[in-house]
């Protein structure tokens, strides 16, 4: 019997992954290609329950296409707040049909919350910070719940408050993969040449980084990549990359080895 019981505490083991799990992974494909790094990673199969989070942007179409050549099964979950563009849901359907990918799923905020917080969909307008939490973070809490591990598409060079991204990184108690935290402008811009893949419709506009609509403006000559997000407010990020104050009466809900 006590044997029994070991094999199930061995089956039903998932990782618990550790800030000396994300330093050893970033020591150990320092200097490999993504591409490869990736493989590695899925060929392993260490990462426990392990999903992409694409805001289907202008730059999304890299991270997915590398996903789609080695696993197409790999799921991709995309957070939509009800205040995309249309351009955006457009693009998504373009690049799970010509990527190839088999496991995507919507997010979405649920419409009590809505009706209680902001019923006439204007919270954006005078307190952004609620507006994301809402409408952003906390659907993409639920979709994060069932996961050990998450693939972001962040870039350091997005903005200076990107700046120094690792690899891997411990955020909420998972294991956080940023494939392109290194990659530059030109690196993203030839992979697109390179592999001939759809630009988001928006880009040739001006919108260098696309989030939600009403908070969204094009880019000047000069500025960074993101810095048409949010204008004239003091907010550079949605909160899924950084804490958020959260909404008055919101829920809250050792050491180890590394893993790897």
């Amino acid at each position: 019997m006590r044997e029994a019981l070991r094999k199930i505490d061995i089956i039903d083991a998932r990782p618990a992954f550790t800030q000396d799990d994300a330093d050893a992974l970033n020591e150990r494909f320092k200097g490999v290609e993504t591409s490869t790094m990736l493989k590695t990673l899925f060929d392993e199969r260490k990462l426990g329950e392990v999903a992409v989070v694409s805001s289907f942007g202008t730059e999304s179409a890299v991270l997915l296409h590398l996903i789609a050549s080695v696993d197409r099964t790999i799921p991709v979950t995309f957070v939509d707040t009800l205040k995309m563009f249309p351009e955006t849901l457009e693009y998504r359907e373009t690049l799970i049909k010509s990527l190839g990918i088999k496991n995507s799923n919507i997010v979405q905020p649920h419409e009590s919350v809505l009706a209680d917080k902001d019923a006439n969909g204007l919270r954006w307008s005078f307190d952004p910070d609620g507006c994301c939490e809402i409408r952003k973070v906390e659907p993409l809490k639920r979709a994060k719940s069932g996961l050990d591990s998450w693939i972001s598409g962040r870039k350091a060079f997005q903005s200076v408050t990107r700046n120094n991204i690792p690899r891997f990184e411990i955020a909420d108690g998972l294991l956080k993969i940023n494939p392109l935290g290194d990659w530059i402008k030109d690196d993203l811009e030839a992979y697109f040449e390179e592999h001939d893949l759809p630009r988001h419709p928006l880009e040739e506009q001006g919108y260098l980084s696309v989030g939600c609509a009403p908070c969204t403006s094009k880019v000047l000559p000069g500025e960074d990549p993101r810095a048409g997000r949010w204008r004239g407010w003091d907010k550079t990020e949605c909160g899924i990359h950084e804490a958020v104050t959260p909404l008055p009466g919101a829920d809250d809900d050792g050491t180890n080895d590394p893993i790897f």
